[in-house]
């Protein structure tokens, strides 16, 4: 049967659109959801520019990333969830161990984010980058007295080095991955040397290891770039400097936040559609420059800010192997004592 035009509703339409209403906004999509371990403060701001660009609602559940790999298993088929995003490639690697997340094959994806800074199946992608690197007291220490890593370890820094909690998953990567690159004896003696070196017991987070090197109590340590950062904006005189280690090798370790498109998504193509935009060029200093983090996509340049800090070589290891290795790592740095 014929439907009868009716005026009223083409002029209300016509009214609608001349008011400067897009039209996806008109006929949007169901809203994503995104179980989310980056703080809200972080991804709200790029969810309502996507919403804004394209109409699609994004519903927000923040929590620790255990906690959410816990409710998507406990969910299993019945989840409402269609992305996870979480920091650290060990945290992606847990959720792929937990068969959460949905092998996503994307050209755009592959484009926009190079290899080792995502899943070689495609289960998780990088978004963007956060390097930890070498923190040193400028009044007490020459950059030229600094190199790598391992090199931490010289008896020159005894009673001089400061570091993190091995609990925390970002020195777990740390280690893993020199574990995949210098062999499990190696890695050993490094971790063992620096346990020597210490002087204090570790610290909680990154910023208390910043602080304790701005007031003399060690004069070296190893942060993520950018509690560094946010330091500094607050406090710019503190006599605190980065220093890339490792150019001469393998580079930077580097680490991710990312996310992947779960494995019981109703929206697979919607989910994947919002990752492939999260990765362009468009909305990659949305995502990064809020916690002055690094672009993963090459095209882009980091903000001023974190750009001031120096071009470095990072490590091309795929970041798969930050959670093949993460166990082993945990056992290593128990074994030597770094609590």
């Amino acid at each position: 049967m014929a439907v009868k035009f009716q005026p009223r509703w083409f002029v209300a339409l016509l009214s609608i659109l001349w008011m400067g209403v897009p039209l996806p906004l008109l006929f949007a999509a169901d809203p994503l959801v995104l179980y989310s371990a980056r703080k809200e403060h972080l991804i709200k701001p790029v969810i309502d520019q996507y919403t804004k660009e394209t109409g699609i609602q994004v519903k927000l559940l923040t929590d620790k990333e255990a906690a959410l790999l816990v409710r998507l298993k406990a969910e299993g088929k019945n989840t409402p969830a269609d992305l996870l995003m979480t920091v650290d490639a060990g945290n992606l690697w847990q959720a792929v161990q937990q068969d959460v997340l949905l092998q996503v094959n994307s050209e755009i994806l592959k484009e926009n984010v190079p290899l080792h800074l995502r899943d070689p199946k495609g289960h998780w992608v990088g978004l963007s980058i956060r390097a930890r690197t070498i923190v040193y007291n400028t009044n007490r220490v020459k950059p030229s007295d600094l190199f790598t890593y391992e090199a931490l370890g010289d008896p020159k820094w005894k009673k001089r080095l400061c570091l993190r909690t091995s609990k925390k998953v970002y020195n777990q990567s740390l280690i893993a991955m020199m574990i995949s690159q210098l062999g499990k004896e190696k890695t050993e003696a490094v971790v063992q040397s620096w346990v020597n070196n210490l002087a204090t017991p570790v610290f909680s987070n990154d910023t208390k290891v910043l602080q304790a090197i701005a007031a003399g109590q060690c004069d070296v340590g190893i942060v993520n770039t950018y509690y560094y950062g946010r330091l500094l904006r607050n406090k710019p005189d503190m006599p605190l400097a980065l220093f890339w280690p490792n150019q001469a090798g393998r580079g930077v370790h580097v680490n991710i936040s990312g996310a992947g498109v779960t494995k019981h998504s109703k929206q697979v193509k919607a989910a994947t559609a919002f990752l492939e935009w999260l990765s362009s060029e468009e909305a990659q200093n949305l995502f990064a420059d809020g916690n002055l983090e690094y672009p993963v996509n090459p095209k882009v340049k980091p903000v001023p800010e974190v750009a001031a800090w120096g071009d470095f070589k990072q490590d091309q290891t795929n970041l798969a192997k930050a959670g093949e290795l993460q166990k082993e790592a945990i056992q290593l740095m128990d074994r030597m004592g770094y609590k």
